[in-house]
């Protein structure tokens, strides 16, 4: 199960890019999350929580970070493995950000339905809330 949105960013995907990694400022842009957390710097295999704002606390690898170009969080579930991919790229000198949520396991079907349409219905906002940031 996937689900995925995009937006267009009046602003270098550096500027972008640094909103990603300062990952305890998430809330400031992203309304489904309440607190988010980083081991350290923000680079492939750091170790981290998301506190959403609806829903328990969850322990979040972060798979693949690749500066100024993409990043992936993965948090486990009971069989099922829950992705959100971040990517960046440039269209006419403005950055797009395409947020990826992936489901995938053998409970992936029964998580989807349960957490993935309130993700899918708020993806929206959250790519609306992080250009708003990154604009300002």
């Amino acid at each position: 199960m996937k689900f995925e949105e995009c937006v267009v960013i009046k602003a270098p995907i550096a500027k972008v890019f640094a909103m990603y990694a300062d990952v305890g400022s998430w809330k400031v842009w992203d309304p489904d999350v309440q607190s988010s957390t980083i081991e350290g710097p923000f680079v492939s295999g750091a170790l981290g929580t998301l506190q959403p704002t609806k829903g328990p606390k969850a322990k979040i690898v972060f798979k693949v970070v690749v500066p100024n170009s993409s990043f992936t969080v993965e948090s486990k579930l009971p069989l099922c493995v829950m992705r959100f991919e971040h990517e960046l790229s440039e269209v006419d000198g403005q950055a797009l950000a395409v947020h990826r949520v992936i489901f995938e396991g053998v409970l992936s079907p029964v998580f989807g339905r349960l957490i993935g349409s309130q993700i899918k219905k708020g993806l929206p906002h959250t790519l609306r809330g992080l250009k708003r940031a990154v604009e300002m």
